[in-house]
């Protein structure tokens, strides 16, 4: 279903945007969606976008590479906002408040637009403010959030603009969204000499996917039509798995063709690789969602909870149990001793992101 993109803006005054940074959001996402605000400005030699940093207290926010960025106001002195943007980043199910939760259902209905760029959409989900909408999440996110808001229309695009909601995925994508909303607001001459100074030869649309089944194997070279269209069926239905049979028929080769691909390019039984699919699904599950493993089990098309646990270990190397209670495990740190003649030891930023993204729930869901 094609998406409403009627955006309430007035073109002819300076659209407000807001953005309210999480714990641990991600930079480049952040500066995707700025950038384009800005240039629009530098090249129209008018104020078109004005924007600002916002965090529940005021206090600097933390970015998933160790930046630390010092907002403009908080939630309780902002303004009021054309548009407000929730920046959100690594380890969404835990890095956001009650407080910025009721604070953007105020916002919604002061009858503000609201959106969210890398995983920001899944607060938004949380305050109910996308039941009904057209969703786009990092595609890292998309699995916790269909499963645990199934009134959202998530989808794996790489943005959605649906009436006044305007969702992104992560890294470059919200250039692409925000380019998308001022080619509405000003026309495409503009945002065509936005993308020439930003040396960005294509602007995407929302038809655009985010992660595509090729880009597994195209490194090396191969990308099969008939290879994809079958991942691209294993991935569509991995809460009732296709026989393989059923998959031959469906992409018009036969059987012993599909396994000879499989083999060939991906080094695997097209049953393996499935089972793959469906484990990958449930280790998100088990480290973003609540979700019961029973419910697990079921979701990601297993017959039985045994059977799950037994796959589970004999391909993760943990059972489920394990894999959870390590996800969600806290670890305490003690505070360092204060002592006004030793100085501070400073953490290479580099090296203080990577500690971190060991504890975030996502971490180790792709294998490079």
């Amino acid at each position: 279903m094609a998406n409403s993109t009627n955006l309430a803006f007035d073109a002819r005054s300076t659209t407000k945007v807001g953005f309210l940074l999480l714990d641990q959001f991600t930079m480049i996402a952040l500066a995707s969606s700025i950038e384009p605000l800005r240039m629009a400005n530098q090249l129209s030699a008018e104020e078109l976008y004005s924007w600002s940093l916002i965090s529940e207290n005021g206090k600097p926010v933390t970015a998933s590479d160790g930046l630390i960025l010092t907002p403009d106001m908080s939630i309780e002195g902002s303004e009021v906002f054309d548009l407000v943007i929730v920046a959100g980043g690594v380890d969404i199910t835990r890095t956001f408040t009650v407080k910025q939760v009721s604070w953007l259902i105020k916002q919604s209905r002061k009858g503000g637009q609201l959106g969210g760029i890398c995983t920001g959409a899944y607060v938004l989900a949380h305050a109910g403010l996308l039941n009904g909408y057209q969703c786009s999440v990092h595609w890292e996110c998309l699995t916790a959030l269909q499963e645990a808001f199934p009134k959202v229309n998530s989808n794996n695009k790489l943005f959605s603009i649906d009436k006044d909601r305007l969702t992104s995925s992560g890294g470059s994508a919200p250039m692409d969204m925000f380019l998308n909303m001022i080619t509405k607001q000003h026309g495409p001459k503009l945002t065509n000499a936005i993308s020439d100074m930003f040396i960005c030869d294509r602007i995407r649309n929302e038809s655009d996917q985010q992660r595509m089944p090729a880009r597994q194997f195209s490194s090396v070279g191969v990308c099969t039509p008939k290879l994809v269209d079958v991942i691209e069926l294993m991935e569509n239905n991995l809460e009732e798995p296709i026989e393989l049979d059923e998959l031959a028929s469906f992409v018009d080769v036969s059987r012993r063709q599909i396994e000879r691909m499989f083999h060939r390019h991906l080094d695997c039984s097209p049953s393996r690789y499935y089972l793959r699919l469906r484990l990958e699904r449930a280790r998100k599950l088990l480290k973003q969602s609540n979700m019961s493993i029973v419910e697990i089990s079921m979701a990601c098309g297993f017959i039985s909870t045994p059977h799950f646990s037994r796959c589970y270990r004999k391909h993760i190397g943990v059972s489920p149990r394990d894999e959870r209670k390590t996800a969600w495990k806290v670890e305490a740190v003690a505070p360092l001793p204060i002592d006004s003649n030793t100085p501070i030891p400073f953490t290479p930023h580099a090296q203080d992101a990577l500690s971190k993204s060991h504890t975030e729930p996502s971490y180790g869901s792709v294998a490079v």
